[in-house]
């Protein structure tokens, strides 16, 4: 086992820091998904979900940022066209969308997929003994099942 300059195995990073780069990809998508339901939300509940809609894009640029540098920490390139995160999206793409329950639905739809990702990739980040990785996962699905929770109460539904 070959160990990279902060410990950890060179193999296994490699395979993280791809994992990451699929995670930054999607993150990606679900970002401009917000951007567009903010500047395209209509009706009686505009004022609160515009409001909330950028409140969600903001954490989730900064989260972009977070997974980009801890590619690089572990000695990788982060993704950084648009033509590779369509390539890597498995977050479903919105579109022209301006009713409530589909922005919100779209946020629900969002966050399963990339909570999908983020468990893979903690579980990898476990089995490496990357505790930088883990923690980071660790802390977004903590912030993110809670979004879920609350995007589904507003919905009428239960997680």
């Amino acid at each position: 086992m070959t160990l990279n300059s902060i410990g950890l195995d060179s193999q296994k990073t490699k395979v993280l820091a791809n994992d990451l780069n699929t995670l930054l990809a999607n993150f990606q998508i679900y970002y401009q998904n917000l951007r567009g339901i903010h500047w395209n939300i209509k009706g009686k509940r505009f004022f609160d979900l515009h409001e909330k809609f950028e409140e969600l894009y903001t954490d989730a640029n900064a989260k972009v940022d977070e997974i980009a540098e801890r590619v690089l920490t572990l000695g990788e390139t982060p993704l950084h066209t648009f033509e590779d995160y369509a390539a890597k999206a498995q977050v479903p793409v919105g579109k022209n969308i301006s009713e409530d329950e589909k922005a919100v639905k779209l946020i629900v739809d969002s966050l399963t997929e990339l909570l999908k990702i983020e468990r893979q990739i903690l579980d990898e980040s476990d089995d490496a003994n990357d505790e930088g990785t883990n923690s980071m996962m660790s802390d977004f699905i903590t912030e993110q099942e809670k979004t879920v929770w609350m995007m589904k109460a507003w919905l009428g539904e239960t997680v």
